[in-house]
């Protein structure tokens, strides 16, 4: 009696633990979750899921695409640009052709904006080149340039704001900022005759940006940014740096984001929706391509 009463009490203890060792489990699961879901959102800014993209594939014309927009955040239509040659580019996002018409000769074209019925093209340089945007369907493009706005250095990032009616451009690497910890931006107005007039200049504090404080080792190097039409914050990519940040209207830093598997990305736009664009530079075996990231409003 007294072995199957010890026999019993083996058992029960036995059934306990393994009861015990369940319900840890089951908290460990639970604890992986909500750290995966938590470790998720701090890798996305608020409302996107970089991971999870619709991807356009360029046709071979775009191979080293630049900048991107649309006209008043139409996502019906995309305008593009590249890098060398003196073309606009314009499809329909997942059209396997694109139409272009030339507005220059051979140059380091980095980004482009529309508004007010006009298109501007940005050189590295800061040249600005402007013509309206109803002679990209006809094919015979009219430009002026304009440059010597801004101070000498490398410019890629350029912004038409439907909300301000302003153009914002920010340097890549400026000479002025060398000594600093800024990166300076210019405000325009932009014309309906094309015209770019100066109004206005603005700085980001590269210190208040830090992705896993890797940004202590190198300079913030902006290649596009846009502002996002429903938050009015605005998204600032960098392409050496492998960095999406995003800040408020008044350009204080409110996030920064790495940007895993993406190609070479160049360059952004927002359409009226909300859902942002990325474009991306292609390569000897991948071709460009187009990222959509549709916006999900945050719970």
């Amino acid at each position: 009696m007294r072995k199957i009463t010890i026999s019993f009490s083996i058992l029960l203890i036995g059934m306990i633990a393994v009861s015990c060792g369940q319900g840890k489990n089951k908290g460990k699961k639970k604890d992986k979750k909500k750290n995966d879901t938590e470790e998720a959102a701090a890798q996305n800014p608020p409302g996107y899921d970089l991971s999870n993209p619709v991807e356009y594939k360029m046709p071979h014309e775009l191979l080293e695409i630049s900048g991107i927009a649309f006209n008043k955040g139409d996502d019906n239509v995309i305008y593009a640009e590249q890098d060398e040659d003196g073309n606009i580019y314009y499809l329909h996002p997942g059209d396997k052709q694109t139409k272009s018409a030339k507005f220059a000769k051979h140059g380091d074209y980095e980004d482009i904006a529309i508004g007010n019925g006009q298109v501007v093209i940005l050189r590295s340089d800061g040249e600005f080149h402007s013509f309206p945007l109803t002679e990209v369907a006809g094919g015979q493009i009219k430009s002026q340039k304009v440059k010597n706005l801004m101070p000498a250095g490398e410019y890629e990032g350029m912004h038409f704001d439907n909300d301000t009616k302003k153009l914002y451009i920010l340097c890549k690497q400026c000479d002025i900022d060398k000594s600093t910890d800024n990166n300076s931006g210019y405000i325009f107005d932009l014309g309906k005759d094309g015209t770019v007039t100066k109004t206005g200049d603005f700085t980001l504090d590269v210190r208040d940006i830090d992705a896993s404080g890797e940004m202590k080792k190198f300079k913030f190097r902006p290649s596009a940014l846009a502002k996002n039409p429903l938050t009015k914050q605005w998204f600032i990519l960098s392409s050496i740096n492998k960095l999406l940040v995003v800040t408020d209207d008044k350009w204080k830093v409110q996030g920064s984001y790495m940007l895993k598997g993406f190609l070479q990305p160049e360059g952004m736009a927002f359409d009226s929706k909300g859902n942002l664009y990325i474009s991306n530079e292609g390569d000897e075996i991948a071709s460009g391509n187009i990222l959509l990231f549709k916006y999900a409003k945050p719970k």
